[in-house]
């Protein structure tokens, strides 16, 4: 294998600081090239795997002394190229820094470091009566959901992670370590630095630890299935149960095509039809009247089959099957891989947007499933192609663009969760204008040699 300029040498001095836990495995560099998403493999030079916030800063300084790239891996659950390691350089892996630091029950929070993934750290929550609310489908790590500002199925309720990150600990392109807020629920206190790097994608610097917001576990649990004619009915009822003020804690939408793919993935018989999920969390009481006007207003946009799973192994079978959306939706199309991608817009164009987009994608001959946080007004397509057909992935590309434009032209957003990683660096302008020239200032004083996860967020330029 040919190394890059400089590679040997640095290899030689991550060797002497963390032993075997810098690699230049082949299989290695090329599992921490890949992800979820359409791209290609893009691996980096050296994956080294850090134990302690020190170590990593020891790293960050060498890499920096060398002038090689640092790229942040989490999960691998990315969907936009957030992890690609487009200019080489050395993949930090988190997977040994995946600790519970400390759980502070009766302030209701927890420090965790970044490799711990949601379901681990649920795992470990589980004695508290608190749990961890957010949920994007993946067992994303925590690191990876605070770098792009991850949602998912609960943030109607939850809110997303800018609204349950309360401090970091992170290390700066220098080496520096440091912390962007106490625990505190609230402060005044300066520039809000969590918040600057809650969603900067490892472009600023490398997330070490993190304190988050924990919910207490509700007492009471239902979820439920029902079947709708079209996409705008089914939105319609998502709509009018937010502006009842039904305080669900889920409202997940599935077009008639990815609930074709479930049937087959996960064996089951839903009706193939457009399909919301819910989920409600309360007293006994509460979530009884919650079910009971939800069903009301479904009924009255001709909603049907209301089926509801209030059993733990019931309500577990009925998400896992809307976790796994990825994989039914690659099951309508053998061989094939998904364009996948996600805006989010007011909620009251959502039925507009939604139904569009779903109009284009047919009229253009594109199997195209798409999938919903309706709840907040965002929602997903997965755009099948074959990865050997350039005409077909540029097809994909320009519906794509149109599904932004779209978006954007309603006041939305060109990605509600995925981040902007590679695959949204088009459109960045397109929606904040002048403020990219802003955010390219903060790039370039806290990095200044463009080396914390480049090619991110902006497009060309000395800081990409």
């Amino acid at each position: 294998m040919e190394l890059r300029v400089g590679t040997g040498a640095l290899a030689e001095r991550l060797s002497s600081l963390i032993g075997p836990r810098a690699s230049l495995a082949r299989g290695v560099l090329d599992q921490h090239g890949r992800s979820e998403s359409y791209y290609p493999a893009m691996p980096p030079d050296i994956v080294v795997f850090p134990e302690t916030t020190q170590e990593v800063a020891d790293i960050v300084r060498l890499c920096a002394e060398a002038g090689m790239p640092i790229v942040p891996f989490g999960a691998g659950t990315s969907l936009e190229g957030n992890a690609a390691a487009v200019a080489g350089g050395v993949c930090f892996d988190f997977a040994r820094m995946n600790k519970v630091l400390a759980v502070h029950d009766a302030d209701m929070d927890v420090v965790v470091q970044p490799g711990i993934t949601r379901k681990q750290l649920n795992a470990e929550l589980r004695t508290t009566g608190l749990f961890f609310p957010i949920d994007p489908g993946a067992d994303a790590s925590i690191g990876g959901m605070s770098s792009t500002r991850a949602s998912g199925t609960m943030a109607v309720r939850y809110g997303t992670m800018k609204d349950n990150v309360l401090a970091l600990e992170v290390v700066l392109a220098d080496g520096r370590v440091i912390r962007t807020a106490k625990r505190a629920r609230k402060s005044a206190a300066g520039y809000d630095l969590t918040r600057l790097f809650v969603g900067a994608e490892g472009t600023l610097g490398v997330i070490t630890e993190i304190t988050l917001k924990l919910h207490p576990v509700p007492q009471a649990i239902s979820a439920a299935t029902c079947s709708f004619p079209t996409l705008h009915d089914a939105v319609d009822t998502a709509i009018a149960l937010i502006q009842s003020a039904v305080p669900a804690a889920r409202i997940e939408l599935v077009d008639d095509v990815m609930m074709r793919g479930i049937n087959a993935y996960s064996k089951l018989g839903y009706r193939e039809t457009p399909t919301l999920f819910l989920e409600f969390h309360g007293s006994e009481a509460a979530v009884a009247e919650q079910a009971q006007t939800a069903e009301a207003i479904a009924t009255e946009h001709g909603g049907r089959g209301f089926a509801w799973a209030k059993a733990a192994e019931d309500r577990s079978r009925l998400w896992h099957a809307r976790d796994n959306t990825l994989y039914a939706g690659l099951g309508l199309r053998p061989g094939a891989r998904a364009v996948i991608t996600d805006v989010c817009v007011p909620i009251s164009r959502l039925a507009e947007c939604l139904t569009e987009t779903r109009r284009d994608a047919d009229v253009n001959g594109f199997l195209a499933p798409i999938v919903g946080h309706v709840g907040d007004g965002n929602f997903h397509m997965l755009i099948l192609v074959d990865p050997n057909d350039e005409n077909e992935l540029a097809g994909a590309k320009a519906l794509q663009a149109r599904m932004v434009a779209r978006a954007i032209a309603m006041d939305g957003t060109c990605t509600g969760e995925h981040g902007i990683g590679l695959g949204k660096v088009d459109y960045l302008r397109d929606e904040l204008g002048e403020a990219v020239a802003v955010m390219r200032a903060i790039k370039a004083a806290l990095d200044p040699g463009g080396l914390m996860n480049p090619g991110k967020i902006f497009a060309g330029g000395a800081y990409a």
